[in-house]
C-alpha cells in the first residue's frame, strides 16, 4: 500500500512540473537559436565561459523570431576619436590564451571568418565600457584598437559594410571578427552564423579628406533646410555673406542623415544635407564670416578636423 501511494505522488508530481514547464513556455519569448560566436568580452570582471547566471548561461546566441528590419542601418561614419580609456591594454587574457592589442590600425587587412553575436549581449557593456546594440553597425575584434572604424566585405556576396569595433572577440581562433546583428544581416549570413570576409582598417583622416574632395561648388545656396531635410543643389555662400562649412559628401542619403544629426548634436549650428547627382554633402551653417573660425575649432575638438569653407 505505501508502494502504491508513493508511486501516485510521484505521478502526481511529474504532472505538476510538466503543467509548469509547459505554462512557462506558452508565455516566454519565442526565440531561434544560432551558432554561437563564443564571444566574451575581455575585461577583466567578465566571468568565464561556462560560469552560471546571465547570457554566458545561454548555450547558444540568439535573435527574436520577429526582428526588426535592419536593411537601412546607416554604415558607421569614420570619424577621428581618441582611444578608449578601456579595452586597449597591450596585452591580455583570456581563456589562458593571451592576446595581444595593435599600436594602431594603420594599414591592417585580413581576410578570415566573421561570426556575429546578437541579444546573449544585446545590452550588455561591451570592452570599452559603451552599452552594445545589436541594431546598430559594431563589431569585436581580439587586436584592433578600440576604436577602429573598418570595413568588412563579404567574399561570397560582395556586400560590404563600415562597422565601429568598440568590443573584444571572438575568441574561436578561426574566427577573426565578430559582427553586430545588423552588420551580419547586411553581409547576408544571419542564418548560416558566420561567413568569409575581408576586414580593412580605415583611416578616418584619410577618409574625410576622400569624402569632402575639396572641390568648391559654384551655385549660391538658397536658405538652409530644417533637420533631416535634402536640398536639390550644391551651395555656397549666400546673399549676405554667410558661409558653410563643409564636412563630407557621400553617396548614401541615409549615411549623410546620420552624420547630420551627429554634427547637430556636437556643435551649436545648424547643418544641412545638400544633393547633386547622388553626391550628398554635409555642411554646417550659415554662419557669418566671423564665425566661420571658432565653428572649424568646435568641429575639430568633435572630431571632424577636416572642415573646409564653402565660398
Amino acid at each position: 500500500m505505501k508502494s502504491k501511494l508513493m508511486t501516485t505522488q510521484r505521478a502526481v508530481g511529474v504532472i505538476a512540473v510538466l503543467a509548469l514547464v509547459s505554462g512557462c513556455a506558452s508565455h516566454a519569448p519565442r526565440r531561434v537559436d544560432v551558432p554561437d560566436s563564443t564571444h566574451q568580452a575581455a575585461a577583466p570582471a567578465t566571468p568565464a565561459a561556462g560560469t552560471s547566471g546571465g547570457r554566458y548561461a545561454m548555450s547558444g546566441d540568439a535573435y527574436p523570431l520577429e526582428p526588426p528590419d535592419v536593411t537601412k542601418v546607416p554604415d558607421a561614419v569614420p570619424r577621428i576619436e581618441p582611444p578608449s580609456r578601456a579595452g586597449n591594454r597591450s596585452s591580455y587574457e583570456v581563456w589562458g590564451k593571451t592576446y595581444h592589442v595593435l599600436p594602431d590600425a594603420t594599414g591592417y587587412e585580413k581576410q578570415g571568418t566573421a561570426s556575429w553575436y546578437g541579444e546573449k549581449f544585446h545590452g550588455y557593456a561591451t570592452s570599452n565600457g559603451e552599452i552594445y546594440d545589436m541594431y546598430k553597425m559594431s563589431a569585436a575584434h581580439r587586436s584592433l584598437p578600440l576604436p577602429t572604424f573598418a570595413r568588412v566585405t563579404s567574399l561570397d556576396n560582395g556586400r560590404s559594410v563600415i562597422v565601429r569595433v568598440n568590443d573584444r572577440g571572438p575568441f574561436h581562433s578561426d574566427r577573426e571578427i565578430d559582427l553586430s546583428y545588423a552588420a551580419a544581416s547586411r553581409l547576408g549570413f544571419l542564418d548560416n552564423g558566420t561567413g568569409r570576409v575581408k576586414v580593412e582598417a580605415i583611416n578616418p583622416e584619410q577618409w574625410l579628406a576622400r569624402q569632402v574632395g575639396g572641390e568648391a561648388p559654384a551655385q549660391a545656396p538658397t536658405p538652409g533646410p530644417s533637420a533631416g531635410e535634402v536640398t536639390s543643389s550644391p551651395s555656397g555662400s549666400d546673399a549676405t555673406g554667410a558661409v558653410y562649412l563643409q564636412i563630407a559628401a557621400l553617396g548614401n542619403p541615409d549615411g549623410a542623415q546620420a552624420l547630420q544629426q551627429r554634427l547637430e548634436d556636437a556643435q551649436p549650428h545648424a547643418v544641412r544635407v545638400v544633393s547633386d547627382t547622388d553626391i550628398y554633402r554635409v555642411q554646417v551653417g550659415p554662419l557669418n564670416p566671423g564665425q566661420a573660425s571658432t565653428a572649424r575649432e568646435t568641429l575639430r575638438q568633435a572630431g571632424f578636423p577636416q572642415a573646409f569653407v564653402v565660398r
